[in-house]
């Protein structure tokens, strides 16, 4: 079976034993139930189709559902708009084109650099596809790291996150920012199964980070634009910064992502100081 098709297989059946069929509105029966969630025919009958046509659609055979029937087949997983749009995403993934085994390599702009740089006050840095960091600025890698001074390869947020003692010891919420990486790149994943870069990726975080091994496993997918991160700094200290993302106009595979705190709150202090810092300390050490 080819990867897309594995992919959407896994999928699929992971979202229908996470189903609750109370909620779906599903009358009782008497059977004892041996598998988790909803059977297949419930969720064909949920979607409108035959159980024959889930199934296939489920064991990843070459059939291309319509947007309408994806749709019925989303609302009957109760799946997010984030799931329905990664589903869509492993669909019409097409097995049979050519494979993109030299990805075109992401370039940063140079107005964007002189945007970063103008963010003096303001921790920001530019992620491409499957989370390589493109380019930050001094304050960014001073609340992270020295995100400048790793080896090219080296220089992808997730992998940091799971690979790197000094990210572990940084995040105070570390689970919970690792499981949002984890569930962010299986759904930028989903966008080209294709890409060795990501295959490559996935293969060295699953083989040395039990906890993405497992998280991995699980195929959620979730798209987080906003939230918070909360920091255990050893400069200066327990922060919690909030972030807002922007995708960049002119290329939908680069995301912005800018940092700031609460006016008048020990965090907002914390990040003065390291501004402060910044401009008269050393560098972050790598």
């Amino acid at each position: 079976m080819p990867d897309t098709n594995r992919e959407l297989a896994d999928f699929l059946r992971r979202a229908r034993s996470a189903g609750d069929p109370t909620r779906a509105g599903l009358p009782q029966d008497d059977r004892v139930r041996r598998v988790k969630g909803l059977r297949r025919e419930e969720v064909a009958l949920l979607a409108g189709v035959s159980t024959d046509y889930y199934t296939r659609l489920e064991q990843g055979r070459h059939i291309t559902p319509s947007p309408s029937v994806l749709d019925t087949v989303a609302r009957a997983l109760d799946l997010d708009s984030v799931g329905r749009e990664h589903l869509g995403h492993l669909v019409g993934a097409n097995p049979s084109r050519a494979v993109r085994s030299t990805p075109a390599v992401q370039r940063v702009r140079p107005g964007l650099y002189q945007l970063l740089a103008a963010l003096e006050a303001v921790p920001a840095m530019i992620l491409g596809r499957r989370t390589d960091i493109l380019a930050s600025n001094a304050l960014a890698r001073a609340l992270f790291s020295d995100f400048d001074a790793f080896r090219p390869r080296e220089r992808n947020y997730a992998r940091w996150l799971f690979l790197d003692d000094t990210a572990r010891a940084l995040f105070v919420d570390w689970e919970v920012q690792a499981r949002a990486a984890v569930e962010n790149l299986r759904f930028d994943t989903g966008h080209d199964l294709d890409d060795r870069g990501t295959r490559e990726l996935v293969d060295e975080l699953t083989e040395r980070s039990r906890e993405f091994r497992q998280w991995w496993s699980e195929h959620r997918v979730y798209q987080r634009t906003f939230g918070s991160k909360r920091l255990r700094h050893p400069i200066v200290g327990e922060l919690t910064v909030d972030y807002e993302t922007l995708t960049l106009p002119g290329d939908s595979e680069q995301t912005l992502f800018m940092y700031t705190t609460q006016v008048g709150t020990s965090s907002h202090q914390a990040l003065d100081t390291l501004i402060s810092w910044t401009q008269t300390g050393p560098r972050v050490p790598a």
